[in-house]
């Protein structure tokens, strides 16, 4: 296996691990609270889980950017020669992804925690509580745009 196709493959762990991690804690962060006010008013849980899943999300952007990697580089197919350069475009293209999915999903964890608790107290404000958990959604949108640009055009 040459260099480029060892950064190539970092990359796909980059974009994989990363926004894993975030969702998996902003998720966490989420559930617990969740759980809380389940266990008061099990009603709620159809309100509840929407912003659990919310910071799950992140998590599902940066598979997708590896897919494309791992198509791109002909993993399931015997793995195709990459050069450095390319190899290096592709774990610079998972960048974005990782280190913004890894971020925005714990911060949407935090507020998508929030508005669990506005559920408790208010359960006809879960909208706003669900808008104000997608604002955070935006940059992973973003990001997952920026590594699937530079990604699929390399």
């Amino acid at each position: 296996m040459g260099m480029g196709q060892i950064y190539a493959v970092l990359g796909v762990a980059f974009a994989v691990i990363f926004p894993g991690i975030g969702s998996s804690l902003g998720v966490k962060s989420a559930g617990e609270a969740g759980a809380g006010v389940v266990t008061e008013d099990p009603d709620k849980f159809g309100q509840v889980l929407i912003l659990e899943l919310l910071p799950g999300t992140q998590g599902i952007y940066g598979l997708l950017v590896g897919f494309i990697i791992m198509t791109k580089i002909n993993v399931f197919g015997g793995l195709d020669p990459v050069t450095t350069t390319e190899g290096l475009l592709y774990l610079a293209g998972s960048l974005p992804i990782a280190v913004v999915g890894l971020m925005s999903a714990i911060a949407q964890g935090k507020v998508s925690t929030a508005g669990v608790s506005m559920i408790a107290k208010r359960p006809k404000e879960v909208g706003k509580a669900m808008i104000l958990s997608a604002m955070v959604e935006t940059y992973a949108v973003l990001a997952l745009l920026a590594s699937f640009l530079v990604v699929y055009f390399i």
